[in-house]
């Protein structure tokens, strides 16, 4: 198996893309937990750690490095048609499952995502105006960052170290455990809320979901079709909230 191709600057330097790579997902995970912890005003920066995912690939990877993360096209254009609708299902079934053992409660992890929304200054727009903002950013920003940082730099990264099948492991674990911050951990008027057995089911099926993503990307060869179910299935996700979870 072909290594990483990095820029010729990287190979100067002694921690190289692995050390980067570590440096990035501690900083990109403590950049996470600030803005969903933080004031409502913090929220702006999971677009940044976003945008700074999607553009660390093109700061340190050569034309073929990125090609090896899967920078291109698919293989089939099926698999992107098939991320499409496995995203969507994917995200109807997590709203379900939520409903059926916790109703409308916080315990619902897309509660959670429907109460940071509220948290936005967005008093006065109209339900059709925050349904379309919302979504619009989410089926852009965390798709195209996170799945090219963690399904694309980050697992070839651990490929070259401990094989694809503990990689892909290690990445969705990551994925998984990072997601916590949007669900599972809580910050209220009261203080750090933990909600253990909603969040520990929601970690899992975050877990499941990467392990989807990762599947699309390996059989597509290409990072697309992941990035296409990611967006479908916040879309999901939103569309479920705005029928169903908005007061």
């Amino acid at each position: 198996m072909q290594r990483i191709d990095v820029k010729p600057f990287w190979h100067a330097l002694p921690f190289g893309i692995a050390g980067l790579t570590l440096v990035f997902v501690l900083a990109s995970s403590a950049g996470r937990a600030a803005a969903m912890f933080g004031p409502a005003s913090w929220r702006a920066l999971m677009a940044v750690l976003c945008i700074a995912m999607a553009a660390l690939p093109w700061l340190v990877l050569s034309r073929t490095g990125r090609r090896q993360i899967g920078l291109q096209r698919p293989r089939n254009w099926r698999w992107a048609a098939l991320g499409l609708v496995l995203g969507a299902l994917a995200a109807t079934f997590c709203y379900l499952f939520g409903a059926a053992f916790f109703g409308a409660s916080a315990e619902h992890p897309f509660v959670s995502v429907a109460r940071n929304y509220q948290l936005q200054p967005t008093a006065g727009w109209s339900l059709l105006r925050l349904h379309l903002t919302f979504t619009i950013a989410a089926c852009l920003f965390s798709p195209i960052g996170e799945e090219i940082f963690y399904r694309g730099l980050l697992q070839k990264v651990l490929e070259d170290r401990c094989g694809a099948r503990r990689a892909t492991l290690m990445e969705a674990s990551l994925f998984a455990l990072v997601h916590l911050c949007h669900h599972g951990i809580l910050v209220t008027s009261a203080g750090l809320q933990v909600l253990p057995l909603s969040g520990a089911l929601w970690v899992a099926q975050m877990f499941a979901l990467s392990l989807l993503f990762a599947w699309l990307r390996r059989r597509g060869e290409s990072i697309l079709p992941a990035i296409l179910a990611h967006a479908a299935f916040n879309a999901a996700m939103n569309g479920w909230i705005f029928a169903r979870l908005w007061p």
